[in-house]
């Protein structure tokens, strides 16, 4: 814990990286808002699924392309513009009483301006530290994504179920604008200039690191959607026992990233810390007893943070910096993709199965996303005793002082 508490002395580490944090709650968020609010709305969780996938397809044409667009116009000018836009599309949904047809519209133009807050920070770190420093960050990092992705359901969950879904969605909104905004008034966006790719888009991914990171991720936040929505269709919608459970689910993940940020990343490390979520989620699986759940999520959860931070730093390792936010854009469109896509598939088989269905193909996504970097372990670096920084360009680049 000291290391790490040394990190956040680090000059701006603490500052952006909680700015970033609370701009990206809403992605943690959204998929299960929409899944809540679509089922009250419409009384069908496949209908939820058809606007979850709506949001996803615009996330996959996105998430590249706003990178890419950051090394043209800079950071600044286009994460404002995706915010606005991004707001007032995800405030019509829940303001608006609409067809699914008109929803999923909306979503997809929400999803297609979803704001690259993820690649313009994960360029930004290895400027802010020190090459021996940049893999703990990430450890670190991964750690507080969490929040993100099992907290945020958390604090859906809690209010759409007490206050209500249309609060439930609002609450998100209100999470990006201010976020957003404490995001943008950081210096570091001013001093940090992503160079314009030369690549075509896309080249990024025939590096294997990147192809790999961007599969893994996709399986990995598409199982914790299906365990999300399980856990809610489990205790229903007036209970306390949701919230808990996802609570300390995220427990898990937060004891797993601090406990495992300082192991040595080499060719297994990927495939052993997906091997512990898959195993914590077969088992929880079993049973929808409130303190079964409870227990092995906690232990699915310990692997979530630190096979993320695997991920951030095998990419990091494996692109020139002109590449970085391009890469990370396609890594953090396979997790937003995994959370709809996680959700849509939890939400029909609820309607088909009930519960337990949710958990059954949370439980397959984490084998396959067990089996990917297994069979793939090839393609994983070896970062024992390596720099996970970027590989410098091999020409100069402009970067703003002030």
């Amino acid at each position: 814990m000291s290391s790490y508490a040394n990190l956040l002395k680090t000059r701006g580490v603490g500052r952006i990286m909680a700015a970033q944090l609370v701009a990206r709650f809403p992605f943690g968020m959204l998929s299960l808002a929409f899944l809540l609010h679509i089922e009250r709305v419409h009384g069908s969780y496949g209908a939820a699924g058809l606007v979850l996938a709506a949001l996803s397809i615009g996330q996959a044409i996105a998430g590249p392309l706003t990178s890419r667009l950051m090394g043209r116009l800079g950071m600044r000018p286009v994460i404002t513009g995706t915010i606005a836009i991004c707001a007032i599309a995800v405030s019509v949904i829940a303001l608006v009483p609409m067809t699914i047809p008109l929803t999923m519209g909306v979503a997809f133009a929400a999803g297609l301006t979803m704001p690259p807050i993820q690649p313009a920070v994960r360029t930004i770190y290895p400027k802010m530290v020190n090459s021996k420093q940049l893999t703990p960050l990430f450890s670190l990092d991964a750690s507080a994504q969490e929040i993100i992705w099992v907290v945020g359901p958390v604090i859906t969950t809690f209010t759409a179920t007490q206050v209500g879904t249309v609060e439930g969605i609002l609450l998100a909104v209100a999470f990006l604008v201010g976020g957003g905004a404490w995001f943008l008034s950081s210096p570091e966006l001013g001093r940090v200039r992503i160079p314009r790719s030369r690549k075509r888009l896309g080249a990024v991914l025939a590096k294997p690191p990147v192809l790999l990171a961007t599969i893994v991720g996709f399986l990995l936040v598409a199982a914790c959607a299906a365990i999300e929505a399980g856990v809610v269709a489990s205790f229903g919608h007036g209970g306390a026992e949701a919230g808990i459970v996802l609570a300390i689910f995220a427990v898990g993940s937060l004891v797993g990233g601090l406990a495992l940020g300082h192991v040595g990343i080499g060719p297994w490390a990927l495939a052993q810390r997906m091997l512990i979520v898959f195993a914590g989620t077969a088992i929880a699986a079993v049973s929808l007893n409130v303190w079964w759940l409870a227990v092995f999520l906690f232990l699915a959860g310990v692997g979530i943070a630190p096979a993320l931070a695997v991920m951030f730093s095998i990419v990091s390792s494996s692109v020139r910096f002109s590449e970085t936010a391009e890469a990370y854009g396609w890594v953090g469109t396979g997790q937003l993709i995994g959370a709809a896509v996680g959700s849509a598939l939890a939400g029909f088989l609820i309607d088909a199965q009930g519960p337990t269905g949710a958990f059954v193909v949370a439980a397959a996504l984490a084998l396959v996303g067990f089996l990917v970097p297994l069979l793939g372990r090839r393609w994983h670096p070896d970062l024992r005793g390596r720099d996970a920084s970027p590989i410098p360009d091999t020409e100069p680049f402009a970067a703003v002082t002030s």
